[in-house]
């Protein structure tokens, strides 16, 4: 664009794409914007993962659902495909870093939003200490030195549980270190991950389904379970397909972001959702037995060795392994910008450091320690119990979907006054942006219902699933209990500022 040098001479200066955009919602380009489309792509995909967490979760699925739970893989799909459908909406009209937060500000108020956002802080925190403890489904199984701690590698046993927990805590020390680097850095390990990832998965998909044992008709034997056993299978779904809204979360380092962060928000998803779907199928098919047990403990790790040989077997896990580093990098990444956000807007203690972005490097640094460190706290639970893997895992997975729903909920009031969508807009190309026009209604009302089903599903406090050995009622409601307090710290500190002006 073309400016007027404070001398009176014209000059002729670069602003980058989007930096405009971002001046009108009142904040100025702290972050390096050179995200392009693939990148922005790498950011939800990496995120989601499904190499990290169909590897982390096949077995817990397959434990309570049989092989039917794979019926779940498309049913969670279709209604987080609606979710995304929604915050597409929303990417293309508020292309800011802090996407819930900003988001639910923007559609209720300042309260409403700063919870939104609180939760999804706090939920994302406990999603990078869950992604981190996926490597102990994967490194022992490739060698044995990997397991530090006793010599049973199974993450629900006592010492497999204290291993996940050593090994999450060097991964985590690597990710923050990336993410106090350079944009650039952390562009490049997740454009190799993904890239990687995707690699991986097409070569395991086919070779598992050329080592097939059985017909695909297998996928309708439910093993005798019933209804809430699917529901509990439903798990891994809802545990993988999360996160996509992640190349939103981009948006101020990504070019021309009204038009690229809808884009890959859906292509993300859907790229994740045939390839997870693919994996589950092909696990089911290839798997040498469904009855001796070892599926539903030891999950895809155990079908890959057993069937493709140690050889090939361990060198896809390997493959896995980055998958896992690359998806805590942008779990953590992510993570680090909604902090970022709501400290910029002067929302949490501590803000001026939070929100601080050193100009060598355009990097929330502090931010990204601070996420890195309570991740790492988080871990320490793994010692006390092997129950501690699934709590975690299944915490986090609540906090999201209710942020998620902090966001369509109001949304969806909106739409009922009449008041949403605002008036059309364009992208910098000078496109019609992103909107759900006549289907935006259903749209929103189905999305929104999923997202409340499956928060009760997912917070139920089955003891069978969180506290399977019994004396543990603290896992049997960990979920609830988390949650709670999350919402009461978060209203006490806000009281505290209150009172203190």
């Amino acid at each position: 664009m073309t400016a007027t040098a404070p001398g009176g001479t014209s000059e002729v200066r670069t602003v980058p794409s989007g930096a405009g955009e971002l001046a009108g919602f009142g904040y100025q380009q702290e972050l390096r914007r050179r995200m392009g489309r693939y990148a922005s792509f790498a950011a939800g995909f990496s995120f989601i993962s499904v190499l990290t967490t169909v590897f982390q979760f096949f077995a817990l699925g397959y434990s309570f659902g049989g092989p039917a739970f794979f019926w779940t893989w498309p049913a969670v799909l279709a209604g987080q495909l609606l979710v995304a459908a929604c915050f597409a909406e929303l990417a293309a009209r508020y292309p800011i870093a802090g996407a819930v937060y900003q988001w639910s500000t923007r559609l209720s108020g300042p309260a409403f939003g700063w919870y939104a956002g609180w939760i999804m802080v706090i939920g994302r925190v406990v999603v990078v200490g869950a992604a981190a403890l996926a490597l102990q489904a994967v490194l022992p199984a490739i060698w044995p030195g990997f397991q530090l701690v006793g010599d049973d590698p199974s993450p629900v046993s006592a010492s497999g549980a204290a291993n996940a927990a050593l090994l999450g805590l060097a991964l985590l020390t690597l990710t923050t270190v990336v993410n106090v680097l350079d944009n650039r850095v952390l562009t490049v390990v997740n454009t190799i991950g993904v890239t990687a990832e995707i690699i991986g998965v097409g070569l395991i998909v086919t070779l598992l389904l050329t080592h097939a044992e059985r017909e695909p008709s297998i996928v309708l034997d439910t093993g005798g379970a019933g209804a809430g056993a699917l529901l509990v299978g439903a798990f891994t779904a809802a545990y993988v397909l999360i996160g996509f809204e992640s190349a939103s979360e981009m948006s101020e380092e990504t070019i021309d972001p009204k038009r690229t962060a809808p884009r890959t928000t859906f292509s993300a998803l859907t790229t994740s959702g045939v390839c997870g779907g693919l994996l589950l199928l092909g696990g089911l098919l290839a798997a040498p037995s469904l009855v001796d047990g070892r599926l539903g403990t030891e999950g895809l790790s155990y079908v890959l060795t057993s069937t493709l040989g140690d050889g090939m077997g361990k060198i896809l896990l390997a493959d896995v392994v980055v998958a896992i580093c690359a998806a805590t990098l942008a779990i953590q990444t992510s993570a680090t910008r909604m902090l970022y956000s709501m400290a910029r807007d002067r929302q949490l203690p501590c803000s001026a450091a939070l929100s601080k972005v050193p100009r060598r490097t355009g990097m929330p640094a502090t931010a990204a320690v601070v996420v890195g460190v309570l991740a790492a706290l988080l871990l320490l639970l793994n010692f006390l119990s092997p129950e501690a893997l699934l709590a975690i895992g299944t915490t986090c997975i609540v906090m999201v979907y209710l942020a998620y729903a902090m966001v369509t909920g109001p949304m969806l009031l909106r739409r009922l006054r009449g008041d949403w969508p605002p008036p059309p807009t364009t992208d910098e190309t000078g496109r019609p942006a992103f909107s759900l026009g006549r289907w935006g209604l259903p749209v929103n009302a189905l999305a929104l219902a999923y997202g409340l089903f499956m928060t009760v599903n997912l917070a139920w406090p089955r003891a069978e699933v969180y506290d399977p050995t019994g004396g543990h009622w603290y896992f049997q409601w960990f979920s609830l209990l988390f949650v709670g307090a999350t919402v009461a710290l978060g209203a006490a500190y806000r009281l505290v500022r209150r009172r203190l002006g």
